[in-house]
């Protein structure tokens, strides 16, 4: 699939096919895993049109991410749901519409296959989260989103398991050959005592409940406009349990993370319950992203832009890092 070279026109094209006609301007937006790009309409309008990276997801679990986005946005939780697209082919053959209603558009343009979709332009900024009222804010929006993601599970999207994701993502990096040599004992050994004491963490709190997700919800995936925070993608939802979509907004050392998830907590729980017991996993879900996030450099780096965005990946320095950091959450997380 031609995703890399994917040019204005061909996106102009698969819009036209579905009833949303550009005036000729596009632009690309910032994303490493997918293709997205700004496009004024001829009607005056403007949309945020997301081609999907081949082989990440599945039709299936598009559509359940579209599905879950178009159930929020009926409760009024303030997200922005994919566009109802339509067959309004003008000479372009062989467009397939999936989900009900119809959100994504499968279509060949000049031979390569592509799965796109489109939502309303939305804007905003990142939210202050240095302000406690900002963060009770955000907590009661997370609260409204896993209100609506307890009414039943995800059946086709990702399930947080640390017993599957952490091996799995340790077996590519080593079975790949991403880590270098030098560092390739220390930084091994490292993951293995990490991934022992996660596991551990999480067996620790067997029978904890899980729910749909956001899946990302970091201070770069929450927009802040007038009305309060947004979402615009739900690219990473998944079934997990609760304190996945809150421990990203804490930072800090363990006193300050402790004050700031309090504060979350004054206004998610006007709307959910939270277990306690999750506290403990904060460290571990950390631990785990790491390594995720350098299998995931790992298996797009045939993408071009990925060596030219992300120099210093797979370097004996950068491994060097990953063992210190990975030695440092063991010791967060009470050793292996």
């Amino acid at each position: 699939m031609n995703f890399s070279g994917l040019d204005p026109q061909q996106v102009l094209d698969a819009l036209d096919a579905v009833g949303l006609r550009g005036d000729g301007r596009v632009l690309q937006l910032n994303s490493y895993e997918n293709r997205v790009f700004q496009v004024f309409l001829e009607d005056g309008g403007a949309v945020v049109a997301k081609f999907y990276r081949p082989g990440r997801w599945s039709e299936a679990q598009i559509v359940e991410e579209h599905g879950f986005a178009l159930e929020l946005a009926a409760a009024e939780v303030p997200v922005v749901p994919p566009l109802a697209l339509v067959d309004a082919v003008t000479g372009v053959s062989g467009l397939r519409l999936c989900g009900e209603p119809p959100t994504l558009a499968c279509l060949s343009l000049q031979g390569h296959a592509h799965r796109y979709t489109a939502a309303l332009r939305c804007a905003g900024r990142e939210p202050e989260l240095d302000d406690p009222a900002t963060l009770r804010q955000i907590g009661r929006f997370i609260g409204r989103l896993h209100a609506v993601g307890r009414q039943r599970p995800f059946e086709h999207r990702h399930r947080l398991d640390p017993h599957v994701d952490g091996p799995r993502a340790q077996a590519l990096l080593l079975d790949g050959g991403y880590v270098s040599d030098a560092e390739r004992p220390a930084w091994q050994q490292a993951c293995e005592r990490a991934l022992a004491a996660v596991i551990a963490a999480f067996d620790a709190v067997r029978g904890l409940a899980t729910l749909r997700l956001h899946g990302d919800c970091h201070i770069g995936n929450v927009l802040w406009r007038d009305s309060g925070p947004h979402i615009v993608d739900l690219d990473d939802a998944m079934q997990g349990p609760a304190v996945q979509d809150l421990w990203m907004l804490v930072s800090g050392d363990p006193s300050t993370m402790a004050q700031q998830l309090n504060t979350l907590l004054e206004g998610y729980e006007q709307f959910c319950d939270f277990d306690d017991r999750e506290r403990a996993l904060i460290e571990p879900l950390r631990t785990l992203r790491m390594l995720r996030h350098s299998a995931w450099l790992a298996a797009r780096w045939g993408d071009p832009s990925f060596p030219i965005n992300f120099p210093f990946f797979g370097s004996a320095a950068y491994w060097s890092q990953q063992t210190t950091q990975l030695r440092e959450q063991i010791e967060l997380m009470g050793g292996a």
